[in-house]
């Protein structure tokens, strides 16, 4: 059974990527994970998985992960050869909406940011910067990365709450930010 997914790679929202299969370990149906959740093994929490296919999204079962070396490594259900194992990888892994933790107040998944419009106050003015397209981890703190807006520019703006990012209201879908437009 496979979820028809629209272009944007939701279900109406119900689907959020949440690592993606990179490469076979060892000879027994065993794959390596690049988890994007935070500790990197939170993604064996999740009950059940969702993987990306040419015809939408099939779910997939695993029945053992663990952390390994630097990275992590899970069995994939009924899979206990490299070969069936290497059919896996290179595609993305989901999770249901609704699977995810509840988070704090002024806390944010990332894929609660991607897409929402930004907007500098700045100099006494306002200025459209565009949307954010996504997000990504730079070790010192998170950075959106913006496209768009009047000049058609993209724009790296640290991610910041209570120093450049202002506020956040998702349900106007717009992020507010104090950062020169210029920069």
């Amino acid at each position: 059974m496979a979820l028809d997914l629209d272009s944007s790679g939701s279900d109406s929202g119900e689907l959020v990527t949440v690592g993606r299969i990179t490469a076979v370990y060892g000879v027994r149906g065993w794959v390596k994970i690049h988890s994007y959740t935070e500790p990197m093994d939170n993604i064996l929490q999740f009950s059940d998985w969702w993987l990306q296919a040419p015809s939408g999204w099939e779910p997939l079962q695993i029945d053992a992960g663990k952390l390994h070396g630097k990275g992590l490594v899970a069995h994939i259900k009924g899979v206990d050869d490299r070969d069936l194992a290497a059919r896996f990888c290179q595609r993305d892994i989901a999770v249901r909406r609704e699977q995810m933790p509840e988070l704090d107040e002024g806390e944010y998944y990332w894929h609660q940011l991607e897409g929402l419009r930004v907007v500098s106050r700045f100099g006494g003015s306002e200025h459209d910067l565009g949307a954010v397209v996504r997000m990504m981890e730079t070790g010192a703190n998170d950075v959106m990365v913006v496209r768009g807006g009047a000049d058609r520019r993209e724009r790296l703006i640290p991610y910041l709450p209570g120093e450049y990012i202002t506020d956040i209201d998702l349900d106007a879908g717009v992020i507010t930010v104090d950062w020169d437009p210029a920069f």
